[in-house]
């Protein structure tokens, strides 16, 4: 059945200047919100190495995301804490995908833990959705900067958002893999990968393993043509074909495919591949198998890349908290860090540019 997701709403361009309604003490609160993703260690490790680096600078670091927010589940980061943390994947605070304004009353369930730890800047290192609760208490009062992650590398604002060159090299290196036992059994395999409404993963990922075709949800798909490419791939004597699905793809009838609903209502999208394999080997002839990469993309330990990324954008946003920035998300452009509105962060996703797809097509079969 198909499953219509939420339209992102209009968010505005300018904001009321933030009425303080803390405390000017220097104690910064951290969270990590959302999906995880790697580098959020060594983004929380830039964060307090910063901020504890400031004569009575102090961390309490939240747990589970917005939850502990909530919930008043928090404990004190020092540097001692965070020594080791660099190089692990997924987050030492936890996390979840509740949010105040979904699952409580906006700022007045966050307020209480606030007030009751001192803390007076908060740091939200998450995806759009908890940037968009970040801009939100932003608006209300709340100092708030964001951190830019996800692996989708959709978040406007910036060029680089941490986690997405883990994904890639995960995706290359199982193509590398895929490709040698197509090659052995004369097979083509549909390798689908994270990206929900965007195909940086699949793009990115797909040129570096020399994938013969790529789709992304950016731009229509014509399934019987893709068919009859591969085809003649084969019959010129190329005996095998990786295709990449990005699994917000529709299916070949249209339709989203639905992976379930988390424990929070949100729709999962997932399972394309499954739909589209088949479709393939009926219209192809030739043997077809699927691979759905799921998790493993978000797991395991951050490259070099995202490790220092992640660094960067750590200090970064506690160098704005420091300075009493509020409503602001650090990000990059090209090698240079900048500071950008939360709502440009999380208005609209970045999608892969039409030049990329372009170059891309190049290679396919």
């Amino acid at each position: 059945m198909a499953c219509t997701l939420p339209s992102r709403p209009r968010y505005p361009t300018t904001r009321r200047a933030p009425a303080p309604i803390l405390t000017s003490v220097p104690v910064v609160g951290v969270l990590t919100a959302g999906g995880d993703c790697p580098g959020l260690n060594a983004a929380i490790r830039a964060v307090v190495v910063r901020v504890a680096a400031e004569p009575d600078g102090r961390v309490v670091g939240i747990l589970n995301g917005w939850e502990g927010l909530m919930e008043g589940t928090v404990r004190p980061l020092g540097r001692d804490d965070v020594r080791g943390i660099l190089a692990r994947g997924g987050t030492i605070l936890g996390t979840s995908r509740k949010d105040p304004y979904l699952h409580g009353e906006g700022l007045a369930s966050v307020l209480p833990t606030l007030k009751a730890e001192g803390i007076d800047r908060l740091v939200v290192i998450g995806g759009d959705g908890s940037l968009r609760t970040a801009a939100r208490l932003a608006d209300e009062g709340v100092s708030v900067v964001g951190i830019p992650k996800t692996i989708d590398n959709d978040i406007a604002g910036t060029d680089y958002s941490f986690g997405f060159d883990t994904a890639i090299q995960v995706v290359s290196d199982a193509i590398d893999r895929l490709t040698t036992t197509a090659e052995a059994h004369h097979r083509i395999i549909v390798l689908e990968v994270m990206g929900r409404t965007t195909g940086w993963i699949a793009v990115y990922g797909g040129i570096a393993g020399g994938a013969e075709a790529i789709l992304v949800p950016e731009e229509p798909y014509d399934l019987a043509d893709l068919a009859d490419r591969l085809r003649r791939r084969h019959e010129a004597g190329h005996t095998y074909s990786i295709v990449v699905v990005a699994e917000g793809v529709p299916d070949p009838s249209g339709a989203e495919t639905l992976a379930g609903v988390d424990a929070y209502g949100f729709a999962r999208l997932g399972g394309v591949a499954t739909e589209i394999g088949p479709a393939l080997e009926r219209l192809t002839g030739y043997e077809t198998r699927v691979t759905i990469l799921g998790h493993l993309q978000r797991g395991g330990t951050p490259t070099a890349f995202d490790r220092v990324l992640a660094t960067r954008m750590g200090l970064a946003a506690a160098e704005a908290c420091l300075a009493g920035a509020s409503g602001v998300m650090v990000g990059v452009r090209g090698s240079t860090l900048t500071t950008t509105d939360l709502w440009e962060g999380c208005a609209e996703p970045r999608l892969v540019p039409s030049d990329l797809l372009a170059q891309a097509r190049w290679f396919f079969a």
